[in-house]
């Protein structure tokens, strides 16, 4: 539930509704209604889904849609509840408001595959519910049968309580809880963290491995990766065009170059041009920088200095061992998959490179058919996303991580979040989660043949209470005591 309501938060409150008379008047979200006209500015979160009537810029989509690249829509284009106008301002007719919104839609999808999720009845938490019971049916019996026996009330009420001192479920309770916490721990060292015991129970089931492809296999940040080819003054310059705009692109760029020591260029009369770029003068030519029509796998902006061009070629890199991961996922016998809402022009790169099979623009209710499908032939997936989109696909899965750049979406609905920009974590999880169960068969079978030898004995009388307690907190540090050599496992 605090996913979904993460994710109905990323609307606006309300926009600049456009009267009759031409002048602007701010309205709650819940008081817009479809035909109504809308003004929104660059900057601005969009309330309502629409279609622009007037205007041009880029929107950021990739809530929607994963694709890191900002798109560019204009007259007779649709645009979403949620997206970001990034660059100039444009007035839409509103078509949708409300939970007839695209983003109401995806909060419906994640509501309706987190409540089919299974999640397990721990074998501990089944058996108390008749230990107990049957623990103080045999101490009776026992205190009726030696009284039977001839043996006197008191000897017969020890035997009987030390009956109940030895049968006591401790071990049997820690069995579980220890293991798991021990794991979560040595997770946590290693920058994952488990949000409940339930989560390695599914990660150590999990066969199969879904990715999303910005902001999981990728860092999900647009970095420059020829900066190298350009010269000192071209390197200035586009500096201070960059930091003289709020563009992802431009962001991106201004902090690639303030990192190798860059100093802007001195320039004068900058503007900029919603959907085109900027512009200035510097030593008396004019200098632009916006985005190029060529690089359809990547995208790419063109400096222009005079009459001199230079494209800059930005990229999604990978995040650190990615490629290794994918391999020890396989290792694992998690097989992966790319599963994005980016088009297949920037997923089949990331594709060929992993060797992996990936489908790609895929809606938020693609992504959950697909992992459904998966699921009824069989398999435990294992979804790893970071975007709003995703929140649907990580609830249906039977298991899900997220990175910590992740949505508050994507947060909230995953079951375990890594902090590190590797994606070795994940393959770590699941041999730490494959190695906790293990650990937990291991307690079970302690506690289980525990009470096996040690509740004839008190049958028999040949055990005091003291024995008793003693024998029963003994088993008790034994089942911690194995949990405990989890300690090192995420090492």
């Amino acid at each position: 539930r605090e996913g979904i309501s993460a994710l109905l938060k990323q609307s606006a409150t309300g926009a600049m509704v456009i009267q009759s008379d031409g002048t602007t008047r701010w309205t709650k979200a819940g008081e817009i209604a479809a035909g109504m006209h809308i003004l929104v500015a660059a900057g601005e979160n969009l309330a309502a889904d629409g279609v622009i009537i007037e205007g041009r810029s880029g929107f950021d989509f990739s809530m929607l849609t994963g694709e890191s690249d900002p798109q560019m829509r204009g007259k007779g284009d649709q645009v979403l509840a949620g997206t970001i106008n990034l660059s100039s301002p444009v007035k839409v007719r509103v078509t949708a408001t409300g939970k007839d919104t695209s983003i109401s839609d995806i909060a419906r999808l994640m509501d309706e595959a987190g409540q089919h999720r299974s999640f397990h009845v721990r074998i501990a938490d089944r058996a108390a519910r008749y230990y107990a019971p049957v623990v103080h049916s045999l101490a009776l019996l026992a205190l009726i049968g030696w009284m039977l026996a001839g043996a006197g009330w008191h000897q017969a009420l020890l035997i009987s309580v030390a009956v109940l001192i030895i049968t006591c479920p401790c071990a049997l309770g820690l069995a579980v809880p220890a293991a798991q916490v021990v794991a979560s721990g040595a997770l946590m060292r290693k920058g994952v963290m488990i949000k409940d015991g339930s989560a390695l129970e599914r990660l150590a089931e999990a066969d199969r491995a879904v990715f999303d492809k910005t902001g999981t296999l990728t860092i999900g940040r647009m970095v420059p990766d020829n900066l190298d080819v350009l010269s000192i003054d071209q390197k200035q310059v586009a500096l201070a065009l960059a930091q003289s705009s709020r563009h992802p692109v431009s962001l991106s760029l201004r902090k690639a170059l303030l990192a190798q020591g860059v100093e802007p260029a001195p320039i004068s009369n900058c503007k900029e041009i919603g959907g085109e770029g900027l512009s200035a003068i510097w030593q008396g030519q004019t200098v632009t920088l916006g985005r190029s029509e060529q690089g359809q796998k990547n995208l790419s902006v063109k400096l222009v200095i005079g009459d001199v061009s230079q494209m800059i070629f930005m990229t999604d890199q990978l995040r650190p061992d990615a490629n290794g991961t994918i391999a020890a996922l396989s290792q694992l016998g998690l097989p992966a998959t790319i599963l994005s809402g980016d088009s297949w022009e920037a997923v089949t790169p990331v594709a060929k490179e992993l060797a992996i099979m990936a489908q790609a623009e895929l809606r938020p209710q693609d992504k959950v058919d697909t992992i459904q499908q998966l699921a009824k032939s069989g398999r435990i997936v294992l979804m790893v996303g970071d975007g709003l989109n995703d929140g649907p696909a990580l609830a249906a899965a039977h298991v899900s991580i997220a990175p910590s750049s992740a949505s508050d979406v994507g947060q909230q609905a995953a079951d375990a979040v890594f902090t590190s920009d590797s994606l070795m974590p994940v393959a770590l999880a699941v041999k730490v989660a494959r190695r906790t169960m293990q650990t937990v068969k291991q307690n079970f079978a302690l506690a289980i043949g525990y009470n096996i030898l040690a509740v004839p004995l008190a049958l028999a009388g040949l055990v005091t209470p003291l024995i008793a307690a003693i024998a029963m907190s003994l088993s008790s540090l034994i089942v911690v005591g194995n949990a405990l050599r989890l300690y090192g496992a995420a090492k």
